[in-house]
């Protein structure tokens, strides 16, 4: 736990890697908890992964979804699907909570849907993980410290593992796509031996996004891992191949709604650090 005098705003945060069986199912688990911050809106960023969120407090409300009639919803918690736009998550300068971030063959091993299924909706926890959902926060919220928290995670997720059958050619146009920034979508087609239709009606029904906006996803989020540090963002722009500075500025207006620059000055919550290792192995699976 990292909090500073009486008075000033507490950080508690934790990260951890699942049950090597959840591995490249799930890419990690982060636990945090944040008291005495300013009130705001918090920005959650487009990735190309599915993500959950088991609160631990008071519920998670949004302003702003990908989808405008989501606009004002709270959950205890929650599951999304791979969107092109931000959450915006209205706060109190309280956050407690776990964040999970699913691979698309997470959804299928432990939803038991194509992250299609999904597309950029929120849903309820439990649309996906029937009553285990309610177990997972109960256990978690009368669990004493993060690596306790963490193994219920494990253990609930472990027993829900399901066999995953998905084209080896869908397998390997995600990989390509998603750990190369300047992988050309016809060139992915022609390695998996479907032509360039095939790949992205495939490709859309499993993931519910184009080729080409999982690669921009994969960058945008390799990007916004980057900007956490104190990296200049022109050398940011570079190694996550993007043209130049104001290329990434661009991506960063049209996905983000904001610019990094922007971003780094307006963000209340303290980042979490993450090597360039972490940022890697993420997309990997």
């Amino acid at each position: 736990m990292a909090g500073g005098r009486s008075g000033s705003p507490l950080q508690d945060t934790a990260r951890a890697t699942p049950a090597p069986v959840l591995r490249g199912l799930v890419a990690d688990y982060h636990g945090y908890r944040y008291e005495g911050f300013a009130p705001g809106v918090h920005l959650g960023m487009p990735s190309p992964q599915l993500t959950v969120v088991v609160t631990l407090g008071p519920d998670i409300g949004f302003a702003g979804t990908p989808v405008p009639a989501q606009a004002g919803s709270r959950f205890a918690a929650l599951a999304s699907g791979i969107a092109e736009a931000p959450v915006e998550i209205v706060h109190d300068g309280t956050q407690y909570g776990m964040q999970l971030t699913f691979t698309p063959w997470g959804a299928r091993a432990l939803f038991g849907i194509p992250a299609g299924a999904l597309g950029p909706w929120l849903v309820d926890l439990g649309e996906v993980l029937g009553a285990d959902a309610r177990e997972l926060r109960d256990r978690a919220a009368a669990a004493a410290t993060w690596p306790e928290r963490f193994a219920v995670l494990d253990d609930v997720l472990v027993r829900r593992l399901r066999p995953v059958d998905v084209a080896p050619e869908l397998r390997e146009a995600w990989r390509a796509l998603v750990t190369n920034p300047r992988a050309r979508v016809g060139d992915v087609a022609g390695r998996v031996g479907w032509s360039r239709r095939t790949l992205s009606s495939r490709f859309t029904a499993e993931f519910a996004v184009t080729p080409k906006t999982a690669s921009r996803l994969a960058r945008f989020a390799r990007s916004h891992r980057l900007a956490r540090g104190e990296a200049p963002l022109a050398e940011i722009a570079v190694r996550c191949g993007y043209a130049d500075q104001a290329h990434l500025d661009r991506e960063w207006r049209d996905l983000a709604g904001v610019s990094p620059t922007r971003w780094r000055r307006d963000e209340v919550f303290p980042f979490v650090q993450d090597d360039d290792h972490h940022v890697e192995r993420d997309f990997e699976s």
